[in-house]
């Protein structure tokens, strides 16, 4: 499987050469992008079902669009736009994880279950099962998504390249993710398994006496050796060079052909069916709220404060207050309510800590506790608190920064950058300092390093005095909703007379104009040639206000489509951003292509190669999904200079995925711009990204496939390589939780050719379990010309030994009363009792109900045994429950009183193993 961002991309990539992973060829259409989405699909439709039914109202999509999807899932009772960018940003992060596991790991017969690797790729699904719960506790939800793809690609595979589906077996091998459970009948290094094929395409070549004894084995794979021992089956396929050794052939059923197609649908299902029981398991530990949390089920709007509190900022910080405050009580019951809420205040020397919360009101009791003190010296630790909640906040958040100081921790600044441009974040300053101070020299921090920090996030560095503060946050309240889009954004330095045109579409709502500078004129017209000029507080397009350099135009509701324009005067740099609401959007990736025996596309984590094509990926999303738009042009674009989009070819990829080739690439920083036709109002649209990109000839690799313990040093190797002059480059390396790093200071590096090196970091003993470390790598030339980076992300998880779930007895059910016809039930009601332990395991932690309409209640979660007492009506008549250890372990308690004549149903106890079972059961067409 590749790390493309689409089903058909990925057959696209995957027919072109040799495969080890599901491959759509000969007809199929079964990928691990399709098997993963199925199941993703799946399972989140059931939560959003079972949420929605809790609350108290039908779930109902319009449509089958995951736009459509988000909207049921998020209920009826808050009204507004609902963008599904971030359930498709989930997806896709899962998605490419699983697909890198064919890139960075294809040697790895413990990935893939090759060469009966089977303890080593169990191993694989435990700890990552392990650090994916542990990262929903602690609310790390990217570093759980990226754990999962991988985990999924890998367990997908043991149905492809092992014999399961050949012994028979329909239903997944639930041992696999069961670490208590042992792997049963596994044929040994010396046992022969395979016969001869000479065709290569044998249908089933497993020795008769494997099959017969229920032998499990798995095809060797051999890339660069064509050795296995005696008598194995091998992979198969021109990529596995043990295919031509006795027995010749192999067992994949990656790829769908005449002469296994009942094989390779059988382990489709298989591994579709085993997604959704680790799914479940996932779920059910996590709760149904943070499962959809971690899959981007969720308001758009992510409010994120980064506030400077030294002795100098009473009053920000008030108006900072004030605004939340006003956030919380304005937007509470509508879709512009925030999903969360992020506070991060830094001082001097000391910065955080991170509070993030879902609960409004301990939001405001936060930030109501934020007092003014300390300081002295005026620059202040602004970027390291800012660190943090590029770090901590969900990707494509807007982050607000209040400071009246320039930063004294400036030797982050590229850092910030990395970070900006890896989570597409945007960043506001609001500068409330003296403006004009003269910088002491050249390299000493200013309020220059926050436009720049702004422009790079494609958001706004506004200076005002304090008295005007309150004035000028009117953007927060424009910024902090859902479904935000980008019109247009440009800059100016110098400033120059300029006419900047952008086209409206019917979907967008609240359009708002900022633009930022001093001694500015402008006059804006619409498509029918009405103008208003800068002199007009308020004229028959909209309202200005003015506050220091900021104005901010919102127009009439009753705009026109069509194109607009504005043309802006002045001789002073500038800025222009143009935004609104609509569920018309794009997301985006740069892609590498790689090589070797399974080629396919990577996102890159830091700057596209210079002096070549540059590649994208986007999704784009439309009112009634991607069917409901027309795609015109999609290029790059300069923010500093008149639009030009470069010449780009596109790959329709299906599903709304298009694969974007740029043969050349604009100088300088350039952002996305996507422009199209809303098939819905057929009106003209245009979209752009806000996160400015550039290009370097410097590449770095890295990858991350394992969890780190707390106290013990993790070993990172990473490589770089330079297609410019080769020479010194420097090294530098931080993360943002400040362990403990060792990495070369510099490397030599040789033109075209990668110089390895590693990094080793040690997370202090007392760290805690879930803990994620962003850690960006930077290699930088002499001259400091060219540079690129890498963020990466590292969980550390504690050991555990504890992987018992908890147990529950069935004590009693009295349901005698219960009518045997059912549509007499109201006036009755029936009783279960039950007994919860979890042994000598860590100790259970919540208690839930996950079936049944009645009244769940327990005695003490510290007891040794927790009885739980649950009654409802005779209407409803099956109840499960759910216990979660510790530690994430998951126990079921399932009871049905459902009779079809004679005496009631006994009461049952189920084993944990037939209740996973049941509730992964999946009815195939």
């Amino acid at each position: 499987m590749t790390s493309v961002l689409g089903l058909a991309l990925l057959g696209l990539a995957l027919i072109a050469g040799p495969s080890v992973a599901f491959v759509p060829i000969g007809g199929g259409a079964s990928t691990h992008v399709s098997i993963t989405g199925t199941a993703l699909l799946q399972k989140v439709t059931e939560t959003c079902r079972a949420v929605a039914e809790a609350a108290g109202h039908e779930f109902k999509p319009t449509g089958s669009s995951p736009e459509e999807l988000v909207q049921a899932c998020l209920g009826p009772t808050a009204p507004g736009e609902v963008s599904g960018a971030k359930f498709h940003s989930a997806l896709q992060e899962i998605y490419t994880q699983n697909g890198l596991v064919d890139r960075d790991f294809v040697n790895s017969a413990s990935h893939h279950f090759n060469s009966e690797a089977f303890l080593e790729g169990r191993g694989l699904i435990t700890e990552g099962m392990v650090a994916i719960k542990a990262n929903i506790r602690k609310e790390n939800f990217q570093a759980a998504r990226e754990t999962l793809g991988r985990v999924l690609h890998t367990l997908q595979d043991f149905y492809s390249h092992s014999n399961w589906v050949e012994l028979g077996y329909t239903e997944p091998y639930i041992n696999l993710i069961r670490p208590d459970l042992t792997l049963e009948n596994l044929a040994d290094v010396n046992t022969a398994t395979c016969s001869d094929c000479a065709s290569g395409t044998c249908p089933n070549p497993i020795l008769p006496n494997i099959l017969k004894e229920k032998k499990l084995t798995s095809g060797y794979m051999g890339i660069s050796s064509s050795y296995k021992p005696q008598g194995k089956c091998s992979h198969g396929g021109e990529g596995d060079m043990t295919s031509t050794t006795d027995p010749r052939g192999g067992i994949s059923k990656d790829e769908r052909r005449s002469d296994n197609v009942a094989l390779h649908d059988a382990a489709v299902k298989a591994a579709t069916a085993a997604s959704l029981q680790l799914l479940e398991d996932i779920r059910s530990a996590a709760g149904d709220n943070d499962f959809l949390r971690m899959m981007g089920i969720a308001r758009s709007s992510v409010v994120c404060f980064v506030i400077d509190t030294t002795g100098s900022m009473s009053d920000d910080i008030d108006e900072a207050r004030a605004v939340v405050y006003e956030i919380i009580d304005s937007k509470k019951g509508t879709q512009d309510e925030p999903s969360e809420y992020i506070l991060v205040p830094f001082n001097d020397p000391s910065f955080g800590p991170m509070i993030r919360t879902t609960d409004p009101d301990k939001m405001k009791k936060e930030i109501s506790k934020l007092t003014a003190t300390g300081g002295g010296d005026t620059p202040e630790m602004c970027l390291s608190g800012l660190q943090l909640a590029l770090t901590g906040a969900p990707g494509s958040s807007y982050i607000y920064v209040f400071t009246d100081a320039p930063p004294k921790d400036i030797a982050l600044k590229d850092t910030i950058v990395a970070l900006i441009r890896s989570t597409k974040s945007t960043v506001s300053f609001f500068m409330t300092g003296a403006s004009r101070r003269r910088r002491r020299s050249l390299t000493a921090p200013s309020f220059n390093d926050y436009k720049d920090l702004a422009l790079a996030s494609g958001g706004q560095a506004i200076q005002v005095s304090k008295r005007q503060l309150p004035q000028a946050t009117d953007i927060i309240l424009d910024t902090s909703t859902s479904a935000l889009v980008t019109v247009l954004q440009q800059e100016r330095t110098p400033g120059k007379q300029e006419s900047f045109p952008f086209k409206l579409d019917e979907s967008l709502l609240n359009i708002t104009i900022y633009i930022t500078g001093t001694s500015i004129t402008f006059e804006l017209t619409n498509p029918a040639g009405v103008s208003q000029s800068s002199t007009e507080a308020s004229g028959k397009l909209g309202t200005i206000q003015t506050v220091g350099n900021l104005r901010r135009i919102r127009l009439n509701a009753d705009k026109q489509t069509g194109t607009w324009q504005i043309n802006i005067n002045s001789n002073q740099p500038y800025t222009l951003k143009v935004t609104g609401q609509s569920t018309i959007t794009f997301i985006y990736d740069f892609v590498e292509r790689f090589k070797g025996p399974h080629p396919g596309y990577a996102v890159l984590s830091g700057r596209p190669q210079a002096g070549q094509p540059a590649t994208l990926m986007l999704s784009v999303m439309g009112r009634k999904g991607p069917s409901s738009m027309t795609v015109g042009n999609i290029g790059l674009v300069t923010v500093s200079g008149p639009e030009a989009m470069s010449n780009s070819t596109m790959a329709d990829m299906g599903n709304g995925d298009i694969l974007v080739t740029v043969d050349t690439v604009p100088e300088g920083e350039f952002v996305v711009l996507l422009k199209g036709t809303d098939k819905v109002s057929n009106t003209v649209f245009q979209r752009q990204s806000t996160t400015q990109m550039s290009v370097s000839k410097v590449n770095i690799q890295a990858a991350v496939d394992s969890s780190v313990e707390p106290g013990t040093t993790f070993t990172l190797p990473f490589s770089v390589m330079t297609q410019g002059s080769g020479g010194q480059y420097s090294i530098s390396a931080r993360n943002d939780r400040n362990f403990n790093m060792h990495y070369p200071s510099s490397l030599t590096l040789t033109t075209g050719e990668y110089t390895n090196a590693t990094l080793t970091i040690t997370p202090p003993a007392s760290t805690t379990s879930g803990t994620d470390i962003t850690l960006t790598i930077e290699a930088k030339s002499s001259s400091g010309v060219d540079s690129n980076y890498v963020v990466l992300r590292l969980s550390v998880v504690t050991k555990i030994t504890d992987f018992v779930q908890p147990l529950c007895e069935v004590v009693s059910v009295l349901a005698d009363d219960c009518p045997q016809d059912v549509s007499q039930c109201g006036p009755f009601q029936w009783e279960l009792s039950a007994n919860l332990t979890d042994g000598n395991g860590t100790g259970i932690e919540r208690i839930s109900l996950r079936q049944g309409d009645g009244n769940l209640t327990y005695t003490s979660l510290s007891a040794p045994i927790i009885q739980a007492n649950y009654n409802a009506s005779c209407c409803s008549q099956i109840v499960e429950f759910i216990a979660v250890d510790n530690v994430g372990n998951v126990g079921k308690c399932y009871h049905s009183i459902v009779r079809s004549g004679g005496p009631p149903a006994l009461s049952l106890s189920l084993p944990l193993w037939l209740c996973l079972l049941m509730s992964a059961f999946v009815m195939w067409p």
